[in-house]
């Protein structure tokens, strides 16, 4: 253990790491759900109803809007997981006993993350207008809407999802090990003794596996489709983009593991250490959403989580390019600075 410091490393930082993500991290219950309101009706049991969601801590009313369109849109891009729509004349309708309709859009492309939400918004609604029924039956009517999954097949969040988490496996050790098996054999001495700048020998090692990776999404999406009935609805364009940038930022991250690594086993620990917080922290297993402010800070930082955003709204969202945009420039980011720290650790192994 002395002379593998990093082995040593590994043992006591991922059982800490589990502890703690685990711990203080994953919520399979989440509360405050960004939720934006339609008002039709600005009366005073309206208000009721708004403010009876807020005290129930399962939504967070982030805004008021006046415009359809407004409303669908946050919900494609993830701003806001549920709208509530209050429709005009509400409270007139109630007072006359009409049993006016009050509609929920929730996105349901995560059922785990809406369902919360979804079961106990009749009863906050009901709550909410006891004093006006003394307790007798609903005044009001509660519709929900499943936006994008309307079955909730978990499938349909997860196979999606998938793509990535097998991505950032393969990619990162392939090439981590690859290029530190290379190094162990002593093959990478002919290597450096080439004129060979860093950036051309970067490239020259990744762009086999860009094509290896993008097989891979193809028999994935062949398989969803045929298996699972997954759809593919949203932009192609969008969709190879966001695989292509998530595919060189894997890459140059194996790249830079194998700067650092020593061995074929260190490089593979490192991957794991990496692979690790990606798939607790992204929202590919629980609800991204429902994770305190500081784990969700971390998930922006990971790759993952902005390819699993991105795939789902092209898949299940009928989303394009400009939809995608607000994850595929963090993606730009991320690949801009591994990139350059794998070529700073490869110039320093050449002095």
């Amino acid at each position: 253990m002395r002379r593998d410091r990093l082995t040593f490393a590994m043992m006591v930082g991922i059982p800490l790491m589990q502890l703690l993500l685990f711990g203080y991290a994953i919520n399979t219950d989440p509360r405050h759900l960004p939720t934006l309101v339609e008002m039709g009706d600005h009366g005073p049991l309206s208000r009721a109803i708004v403010q009876a969601m807020e005290t129930s801590t399962y939504f967070e009313i982030i805004g008021v809007v006046d415009d359809p369109g407004e409303a669908g849109e946050a919900l494609q891009t993830g701003e806001a997981l549920f709208v509530v729509t209050i429709p005009a004349h509400f409270e007139r309708d109630l007072l006359r006993g009409e049993r006016p309709q009050i509609l929920l859009d929730a996105d349901a492309t995560d059922p785990v993350a809406a369902g919360a939400g979804i079961g106990a918004f009749p009863t906050i609604v009901s709550e909410a207008l006891a004093p006006l029924t003394g307790g007798r039956a609903p005044a009001a009517e509660t519709v929900v809407h499943r936006r994008y999954n309307p079955a909730g097949r978990t499938e349909l969040n997860i196979v999606p999802g998938l793509l990535g988490v097998i991505l950032t496996m393969t990619m990162v050790m392939m090439t981590s090990m690859a290029i530190t098996k290379e190094r162990e054999r002593g093959t990478l001495e002919g290597l450096l003794s080439t004129p060979a700048r860093p950036f051309e020998v970067m490239i020259g090692k990744v762009t086999p596996y860009v094509f290896v990776g993008f097989l891979q999404v193809v028999l994935m999406l062949v398989l969803a489709w045929t298996l699972f009935g997954v759809p593919f609805r949203g932009s192609a364009l969008a969709f190879v983009l966001a695989t292509g940038l998530f595919i060189l930022v894997n890459l140059s991250l194996g790249f830079l593991f194998s700067t650092l690594a020593k061995s074929q086993m260190q490089a593979m620990q490192m991957t794991f250490f990496m692979f690790l917080p990606s798939i607790l922290l992204s929202g590919f297993m629980f609800p991204f959403k429902g994770m305190p402010d500081w784990a969700q800070f971390i998930g922006e930082c990971l790759p993952l989580t902005h390819y699993l955003r991105a795939v789902r709204e092209v898949m299940l969202k009928h989303a394009g390019l400009a939809e995608v945009w607000s994850d595929l420039w963090p993606l730009l980011i991320i690949l801009s600075v591994i990139a350059a720290a794998a070529m700073a650790r490869y110039q320093r192994t050449l002095d």
